[in-house]
């Protein structure tokens, strides 16, 4: 792995920021369904609030204008987030934006399920030339040496396209159509720690350097912010994610967090679940405090104990409390439990070029349920010209195909 001096400077086990909070881990107890995002889900923000639908407000108020929406922190406590109403299982997501600049200030864009599988793209407010790109797999800690970053150019000037390629086979980040780092599944801990279940996208900025925070977040934030330099403002102009697992929604039928236990109801299903036409408004944690919480966020510590587990609440996680109970991580499984058998063989992690960076770090020694055995139930498609090096396979369900000539990018 590779990390910058600025980010050596903080403790070696505090490489990882993370946006981990559920309302329901399907992990732990039954859950509803979750409703899916349409098989194609555009959103254009220049257009005004009427028309982005298929979000919620979760955190703060956004202030849309002729280049998109700016997710502003004015004060103290300010922390706009949005959630996307419904869920994708694999699929491709860009996010037009343009980070916000401003020491200790975070702008996140991330992937997250609710058993606490994760992607991430991370912009550090001080550093322009940057971005981290990071992954965990149901919320394990047990290690911190899975960031890598980046190289993007004005980061907080110019717009730039943040995309994830996401499969059953492998992971590509890619910024500006050009894809930069692949992870196999095989290497996230043999497919343990391997993002793979019903996600959504969710965007936000927050005060990293808050001086309430502790101080190994202040240090990886890149210091104290000060707030009578406010306002610090993201903005985004466009979301566009093609679902590669398009239905009504997806059934957890299983404890096991394996891709292949998810069953998709209502294959095909082009328009998704109705959620996806609903305009943005504020939920029920509106006033939280938007993508900022404990159990993945820098401590200081190299003690992976040090952090607080997940709240199984639908307010994200800010620092221990007796609704947490313990301070140290707990991941509840339920052994025996096995992903339905299928009768296709994988298809083996395609090949990296172009110079893409390739995860192979060490597998962290956690108890975690048997990695999925059985086949994996694909539909080969064509990927776009600018994924060399992304897996060319989708698991679960009917496939849409990607719009022509990947016109996925916006200009």
């Amino acid at each position: 792995m590779r990390f910058t001096s600025y980010v050596a400077a903080s403790a070696a086990a505090a490489l990882a920021s993370a946006q981990t909070f559920t309302a329901c881990n399907p992990m732990e107890k039954e859950c509803p369904n979750n409703p899916a995002i349409a098989a194609t889900f555009e959103t254009n923000f220049k257009a005004g609030a009427d028309a982005v639908k298929g979000w919620k407000q979760t955190a703060g108020t956004l202030k849309y204008g002729d280049a998109g929406a700016d997710f502003t922190i004015a004060a103290k406590g300010d922390a706009p987030t949005i959630q996307s109403e419904g869920y994708l299982h694999f699929g491709y997501i860009e996010v037009k934006a343009k980070a916000a600049a401003g020491k200790g200030i975070i702008s996140s864009i991330v992937l997250q399920s609710e058993d606490l599988d994760e992607v991430d793209w991370e912009f550090i407010g001080g550093v322009d030339n940057k971005v981290q790109m990071n992954y965990f797999g149901k919320g394990n800690v047990s290690t911190y040496d899975r960031m890598i970053e980046a190289d993007v150019s004005n980061t907080k000037t110019e717009f730039h396209t943040y995309a994830l390629n996401w499969t059953a086979e492998s992971l590509t980040w890619i910024i500006d159509s050009k894809p930069i780092r692949t992870l196999n599944f095989a290497d996230a801990n043999g497919g343990k720690n391997y993002p793979q279940t019903p996600s959504t996208v969710r965007i936000g900025i927050w005060a990293g350097g808050d001086p309430a925070n502790n101080k190994g977040t202040i240090e990886w934030a890149g210091g104290e912010t000060d707030y009578t330099q406010a306002p610090f403002t993201m903005t985004v102009e466009s979301v566009k994610i093609t679902n590669y697992s398009p239905g009504s929604e997806y059934k957890w039928t299983d404890k096991t967090g394996s891709f292949e236990s998810i069953e998709v109801i209502e294959p095909g299903k082009a328009e998704g679940a109705p959620v996806n036409s609903v305009v943005i408004a504020p939920s029920a944690t509106a006033t939280g405090g938007g993508l900022q919480s404990q159990i993945n966020v820098p401590t200081g510590s190299a003690d992976p104990a040090a952090t607080s587990p997940p709240c199984t609440t639908e307010v994200p996680v800010t620092k221990p409390s007796g609704d947490c109970g313990t301070s140290t991580v707990t991941i509840t499984l339920t052994s025996g439990e096995q992903p339905p058998a299928t009768t296709e063989a994988p298809a083996p992690p395609p090949e990296t070029t172009g110079g893409i960076v390739t995860d192979t770090a060490p597998a962290p020694s956690v108890p975690y349920p048997t990695a999925p055995t059985g086949s994996v139930n694909t539909t080969t498609t064509a990927p776009p010209a600018e994924f060399t090096g992304a897996a060319s396979h989708n698991k679960v369900g009917a496939f849409v195909g990607l719009m022509a000539g990947a016109a996925i990018m916006f200009v």
